[in-house]
């Protein structure tokens, strides 16, 4: 599957199109650089990328490149030119309001983590059926009572819901999402949804992630090695060829 990146930029540059694995691979490329960067380094080469995060820096540099981002041949690349290629091209120097419904453990959660700001999403509020939690703040973001979504999502152009409620409920919620017109959804419950081909769902499935874990666990242990492929990062980071 490719991803094609919307249109936007000021510089008339047409979409730029990429695969869903490279697409997985470039937040992980940028939280890299910027630890890279706190270090003080002022230049970065794939195969410093590469050894870091396991991977083939050949591959680093293709994905780079097909979101226009070019290194210099024995110098590598300027760390703060490809830290902005990659939010410019992920989005993350726009910010995008989002609500999020589902104000329980999960959603709740979500509301406390600061740093979704950072990658270009911000949470404005929440909302519930749950009169306990309606009129109530949760890391200061005001919980409300569901039925106003498709309204306010209306007058304040919100265009991204997350989906936090249990399954039987997230196809209603999702319903109620695009008749407010969201156009992104970030769906947390286990269950596929039904929506128009024009709405972007992205299910963060954590039944499966856990079943992933588990099952290699269960392997790893087989095998008699529960360290099987695991690569500790203070050992690779002191062996970091200079």
């Amino acid at each position: 599957m490719n991803i094609t990146k919307p249109g936007g930029r000021t510089d008339g540059t047409p979409a730029r199109t990429v695969s869903e694995p490279t697409l997985k691979r470039l937040p992980l490329y940028h939280r890299f650089l910027k630890e890279w960067e706190a270090t003080g380094r002022e230049t970065v080469s794939c195969t410093d990328i590469g050894f870091d995060l396991d991977l083939d820096p050949t591959q680093i540099r293709k994905d780079l490149e097909s979101v226009g981002i070019v290194g210099r041949p024995r110098i590598g690349y300027v760390l703060a030119n490809v830290t902005e290629g990659l939010e410019q091209f992920l989005g993350w120097k726009n910010i995008n309001d989002a609500f999020l419904v589902g104000a329980g453990s999960m959603g709740s959660a979500l509301l406390g983590y600061h740093k979704f700001e950072q990658c270009g999403l911000k949470i404005v509020a929440a909302f519930d059926l749950d009169p306990s939690k309606i009129g109530s703040r949760i890391h200061g973001k005001h919980v409300l009572v569901l039925n106003k979504l498709p309204d306010l999502a209306r007058r304040m152009h919100v265009l991204l819901g997350i989906i936090t409620v249990p399954a039987p409920e997230a196809q209603s919620v999702a319903d109620l999402m695009v008749s407010g017109g969201i156009r992104a959804i970030w769906n947390f419950a286990p269950i596929r949804l039904r929506v128009p081909e024009t709405i972007i769902v992205h299910n963060e499935d954590l039944y499966c992630s856990l079943a992933s874990l588990s099952q290699k666990l269960f392997m790893s242990l087989q095998t008699g090695n529960p360290g099987s492929g695991l690569k500790p990062r203070a050992a690779a980071t002191a062996a970091r060829p200079h």
